[in-house]
């Protein structure tokens, strides 16, 4: 893909992010108002999607064990690199260099990549195995790590972590997906009436996850010069090293090509997760830190999405 057809498959991207930013700066909309519509992306729009998408799809091309395997690897890899990385900085308490691994190695998936893939690729699907990796192996080793850290909760580490998995299971996100799956599987018949509806809805996801993620930018500003070097070597290591890595990785090491390569190498790319904020405020670990990474690598990979295109697209 050239740069100029990279550029324009952004337009309607930069269009959502920059009229959030631009209405925030102007106060036409209070910036607060970005849970809001963050909220009902996550929690509706689009879960919406991807149930309708994964229920019609084609399950067998979706899970692309190789791919899906090269990119594990390519996390595993990462994971340790951030690890070592943190120990040379002399952080080696669990649950900080926890957080820094899910800083550069976890992807924004809802609120970036799905819109993302959305305008790119015209299908979100192949985020989701991805999705269902996050959750179920990285979020895993993130959860367990924060949670036999914490001194103050009640109930033993089992039940702690056995509780945080449990609703970390239970997010309409993953709840969707599995829903999609398991009709898919069991070739249940879903009325077409609920199958539009699905589609109507998750239609607003990819523009009104964009604004919000615009209007939050624009409500708390970009402080460029306040940025340390941590969040520098974090913010690059995720933009990327681990894009570099998952290409190395897939390509060179498990043989993957064509359009699988370019969908990992691109989710690979995508910004860390609002998600990091969220576990560093319940754990009180690296607050600062977090909202600092995650609003900077959201602005660096946006800026860097037509690179990827150019240099990976099939």
């Amino acid at each position: 893909m050239g740069g100029a057809a990279a550029l324009e498959k952004l337009v309607p991207v930069l269009l959502a992010f920059g009229g959030g930013v631009l209405l925030a700066r102007r106060k036409s909309v209070p910036a607060e108002a970005s849970k809001a519509f963050s909220d009902y992306a996550f929690l509706f729009a689009v879960p919406c999607y991807l149930f309708g998408n994964i229920y019609a799809a084609d399950l067998g091309a979706l899970f692309d064990w190789r791919a899906i395997g090269g990119y594990a690897a390519a996390a595993a890899l990462a994971v340790l690199a951030v690890a070592l990385g943190a120990a040379a900085y002399g952080i080696r308490e669990p649950r900080a260099v926890a957080l820094r691994v899910m800083a550069g190695v976890q992807v924004n998936t809802a609120y970036f990549a799905v819109p993302v893939f959305i305008t790119v690729f015209g299908t979100a699907a192949p985020i989701f195995p991805v999705l269902l990796f996050q959750v179920c192996v990285l979020s895993l080793v993130v959860i367990a790590l924060m949670e036999l850290g914490r001194a103050d909760d009640a109930g033993g580490p089992g039940t702690r972590l056995s509780r945080a998995l449990a609703a970390s299971l239970a997010t309409p996100l993953v709840l969707a997906c599995n829903a999609g799956i398991l009709l898919n599987l069991l070739s249940v018949h879903v009325p077409e009436v609920v199958l539009d509806g699905a589609a109507f809805v998750g239609g607003s996801a990819s523009p009104v996850a964009l604004f919000a993620l615009g209007l939050h930018l624009g409500g708390t500003g970009l402080d460029v010069r306040g940025t340390t070097r941590e969040e520098a070597a974090l913010i690059a290591f995720k933009c990327l090293g681990f894009p570099l890595l998952a290409w190395a990785v897939c390509g060179g090491l498990f043989g993957v090509r064509g359009d699988w390569l370019a969908y990992l190498v691109l989710i690979a790319a995508m910004p860390t997760p609002q998600n990091l904020f969220i576990f560093a405020q319940r754990y009180d670990i690296g607050v600062d830190l977090s909202a600092s990474v995650v609003i900077k690598s959201s602005v660096v990979a946006l800026l860097l999405v037509p690179f990827w295109l150019q240099t990976v697209a099939p």
